[in-house]
């Protein structure tokens, strides 16, 4: 552990401060801290910043209750920046998306596929609700309303069971794609995490586990 002291703050008195979901490892924020507001923060457990804008300490949730509660803060290897773990209680950033960062500036075409994932889908999903972007069909979706989007679903459930009957994989999956596309939507609409899936998953898993043991020990 190095001591406050040995950490570089600029002119201002502040020091950068990325901020890292510590369960997924997403970038959630780059905000600062001053000293005052990194002592806050080590006291309290929970990320206190310096707004430049107004000048003045916030308490990350004291208003919204988005509390960030802090795993770890590490500084680099100049001492001039600080990497903080967190688990937040909700969304990092202001407009209500879990991260800050939403807005794709370039990306490999080589590497986009490999690192797609469910939740970054669900992600950019959220920002199309947020965010509403013209012309998006994700964001017409919203704009239309919970009775569309159930009708999309639908739909879809019935696409894929024609494509299944037909026994073509190659349509079956892209009617597959399309239903889980909606489905994320649907769960955006309605405020379901795919966490939540998980945890439903896992909870069945689990009493399946227990029925197959209490069945072995009779």
């Amino acid at each position: 552990m190095i001591n406050i002291d040995e950490l570089k703050f600029d002119e201002k008195g502040l020091i950068p401060a990325v901020v890292i979901d510590n369960k997924t490892k997403k970038l959630l924020t780059l905000a600062y801290m001053s000293r005052e507001s990194l002592e806050i923060s080590m006291e309290r457990g929970l990320t206190c910043f310096y707004s430049r804008s107004r000048q003045e300490l916030w308490l990350k949730g004291e208003t919204s209750g988005n509390f960030q509660h802090i795993v770890s803060i590490t500084a680099d290897c100049d001492k001039d920046a600080l990497e903080i773990l967190v688990e937040p209680d909700g969304p990092a950033c202001h407009t209500g998306s879990f991260s800050c960062f939403k807005y794709p500036v370039w990306e490999s075409a080589e590497l986009a596929e490999s690192q797609f994932s469910l939740d970054a889908l669900m992600k950019l999903i959220e920002g199309r609700k947020t965010e509403k972007k013209e012309g998006s069909y994700t964001t017409y979706l919203f704009e239309k309303g919970i009775d569309k989007i159930l009708k999309k679903v639908g739909e879809e459930c019935t696409e894929v069971i024609i494509a299944g009957k037909a026994d073509d994989k190659a349509e079956t999956v892209y009617e597959i794609s399309d239903l889980v596309y909606h489905t994320l939507v649907l769960m955006v609409q309605m405020g379901i995490s795919v966490d939540d899936i998980k945890r439903e998953l896992a909870s069945r898993h689990v009493i399946d586990h227990k029925v197959k043991q209490e069945k072995m020990t009779k």
